[in-house]
């Protein structure tokens, strides 16, 4: 079977829409999905996401797996239910026929992710990291994005790469471990567990 996720994320750059799917390959094929690889699709700002979604739903001939995986930009109040989140926050009509399984979040954002896996923050920025001024991981669901992203720009000032969103995201989210992830989000937990079930 054929399957597709529209990817929040990369811009409007085609070289940013490949460093966004390259990283959530290589994300993915840690999640044991290397032999069943979803097509990924970069598509840039969020509202633009759900409209390539949306029209890819609808010219599905029933036989593909068509998600959309977008930052969930607040905290979700039924991780099994993302359509009524989606509803409730951004005003989006769930499509025809779409199921919860075709919609996937990073919970609150694509950084909650990134502050969560700690080992690899270590190895990826090294000892100049400033690894206090990460939020605590414990509810990193819950966190306020901009609070969880402001503390990894500031975590990693010091650091020659320091983080910034484009190219140096996705080189950090290609290098995540689904084990460290799965520890501390429950989205990210369901986000592997729908896959797997659905590819």
């Amino acid at each position: 079977m054929s399957a597709k996720i529209y990817v929040e994320g990369g811009g409007e750059s085609k070289e940013m829409h490949a460093r966004c799917r390259e990283g959530f390959r290589r994300l993915l094929e840690k999640c044991s999905l290397k032999d069943r690889m979803p097509r990924l699709v970069a598509c840039g700002g969020r509202n633009a996401t759900f409209d390539d979604f949306s029209t890819a739903h609808q010219n599905n001939s029933g036989n593909a797996y068509i998600a959309l995986l977008v930052d969930s930009e607040d905290s979700v109040a039924d991780i099994e239910q993302p359509w009524a989140h989606l509803k409730a926050r951004d005003k989006w009509d769930k499509p025809n026929g779409a199921t919860d399984e075709q919609v996937l979040f990073m919970t609150t954002c694509m950084e909650s992710w990134i502050a969560s896996d700690r080992p690899t923050l270590r190895k990826h920025y090294g000892s100049t990291l400033r690894e206090s001024a990460l939020p605590s991981l414990e509810g990193m669901e819950a966190r306020d994005r901009h609070a969880v992203q402001d503390a990894l720009v500031n975590a990693t000032r010091d650091c020659k790469n320091a983080y910034k969103k484009g190219k140096r995201s996705f080189d950090v989210v290609a290098e995540l471990s689904p084990d460290e992830l799965r520890k501390h989000l429950p989205n990210f937990e369901r986000f592997e567990r729908v896959l797997k079930r659905k590819l």
